[in-house]
């Protein structure tokens, strides 16, 4: 059954990386040829879609105990994302061109190329040191911008939500709308954003410290 399990998240973490790397070429491409930021979501926000919408499973997997990151973090994190790129940035296409999204898909796939081969080499055990040390260090400098370009994107979107009653079907009866809820999330962003980034910083201590000591006890015991 483990072997089973191994197999399917590396097939999971592989074409997780594989669609992130697509999405990250056709970026980079697109700033390359227009000389603009302007066409990020023109060129790869589908795809970016899609991708961030399938790792849902990611908050499964840890629900159910098949990875050891439990389920707290990856669905705070993945309803951020998701809310961003596929609420948002979908959703509104007057934000389309918008540069926050240019900076956004580049720290997140750039963050996800290195971070889902890392995770598909572990299923086997077989990640080098130096993919481990950049998926526990590039988010060092990503992960704030990237935070900072959501909340940039959020609020240059609450305009047009506002204006547009975005989503009011799904909202309908409540006490509150979806331009409220954006705005409570404006606010609470800056908060929410110590809390992860030291989970990460956490995490990072313990995964490098952690390898560190595995190579000094085979160096031991040879």
């Amino acid at each position: 059954m483990s072997q089973l399990l191994n197999l399917y998240l590396f097939l999971y973490n592989s074409l997780q990386a594989c669609g992130w790397a697509i999405a990250l070429i056709r970026v980079l491409s697109s700033f390359i040829c227009t000389r603009s930021v302007t066409s990020a979501y023109a060129s790869a926000g589908e795809l970016i879609c899609l991708l961030q919408s399938l790792a849902l499973l990611e908050t499964i997997h840890g629900a159910i105990g098949i990875v050891p990151n439990g389920m707290l973090f990856p669905l705070l994190q993945w309803i951020g994302r998701t809310h961003v790129v596929v609420a948002v940035a979908h959703g509104i296409e007057e934000v389309q061109e918008n540069t926050s999204i240019f900076i956004i898909f580049v720290a997140w796939c750039t963050t996800e190329v290195v971070r889902y081969p890392n995770y598909a080499l572990n299923c086997f055990g077989t990640s080098p040191y130096v993919l481990t040390y950049l998926r526990y260090t590039l988010f060092i400098v990503l992960y704030p911008t990237g935070f900072v370009s959501e909340l940039w994107l959020m609020y240059k979107a609450l305009p047009f939500i506002k204006k547009k009653n975005l989503y009011e079907g799904l909202f309908a009866g409540l006490p509150f709308s979806y331009s409220g809820i954006v705005l409570v999330m404006i606010c609470l962003y800056p908060f929410i954003f110590p809390k992860m980034y030291l989970h990460m910083l956490k995490q990072r201590r313990s995964k490098l410290g952690k390898y560190k000591l595995d190579k000094y006890h085979m160096k031991k015991d040879t």
